[in-house]
Parts: structure tokens; sequence; C-alpha cells
């Protein structure tokens, strides 16, 4: 488990709290639909309950199914290829829903921005070791 830094004011604690919740309902809606990711809500939530709930950072970090995408980023910091591939195309996808609107230009060019960044971001990151290795 993660401390924080330094200390939090105490109204922190349900905003990390309830950001984390957030977070988690995203990271498993991600793990369902196959073009939004999940894992980074998953991190994001953990990051949360770090600085809220050690109870609830240690549930999600030792649950089956949603734990070990976290504990490979917090051990390794890297990004299966596969989801790197769901991340940016799902980041392509919604910045072309946000092209197909009436968004005003401000828009497209804030989210393109902020979506190149995040995806350059993510397909930075190494990928597993085992990922790597060649399979008869």
């Amino acid at each position: 488990m993660s401390e924080p830094s330094r200390p939090q004011p105490r109204w922190h604690r349900p905003l990390y709290l309830a950001a984390g919740w957030i977070c988690t309902l995203l990271g498993v809606i991600g793990l369902i639909l196959p073009v939004m990711p999940g894992t980074v809500f998953l991190i994001a939530a953990a990051w949360c309950f770090s600085r809220s709930s050690p109870r609830f950072e240690s549930w999600l970090v030792n649950h089956p199914r949603l734990g070990p995408q976290v504990v490979r980023w917090r051990k390794t910091g890297t990004i299966a290829r596969r989801t790197k591939y769901v991340a940016c195309g799902s980041m392509l996808l919604s910045f072309v829903i946000v092209a197909a609107t009436d968004a005003p230009p401000i828009a497209l060019w804030l989210s393109g921005a902020g979506l190149i960044a995040a995806g350059t971001y993510v397909a930075s990151r190494p990928e597993p070791a085992e990922e790597h290795i060649t399979r008869p």
C-alpha cells in the first residue's frame, strides 16, 4: 500500500473516496466494453483510494480480476500491447465522435491536444517482458 507524501486536509478524503469509486465503476465498465480502456481507471481508483481508504485500496489491489493490472503498473509501469491498442483506438474513436458533432473549434483543438498527449504517454510505456517472448 502507498502512503500519501503529505497530510491531506480532512475534506479531501471524501472527494478522493468518491473519485475512487467512480473510477472503479468506469474500470469495470472498461473491462466489459471492448472500446473503453478499464485499466487506466483502475490505476486511478487505486491512487484515489491510497489517499482516502487503505481498506478499499487493499480490496482493489487484491481483487482477483481487477487487481493484477494495478499491481503490474505499480511494480513495472508497463502496459500490455493489447491494452495500448484499445486505449489509443478508444481515444481516436472519441475524437471522431467529437469531430462529427457541432462542437466549436476550440473543443476540437483542446480534445485533440489532450488525446494526443494521453495517447503518446500510453504508447510510450514499456510492455511487460512476457509479451516479448515468441511463441512456437
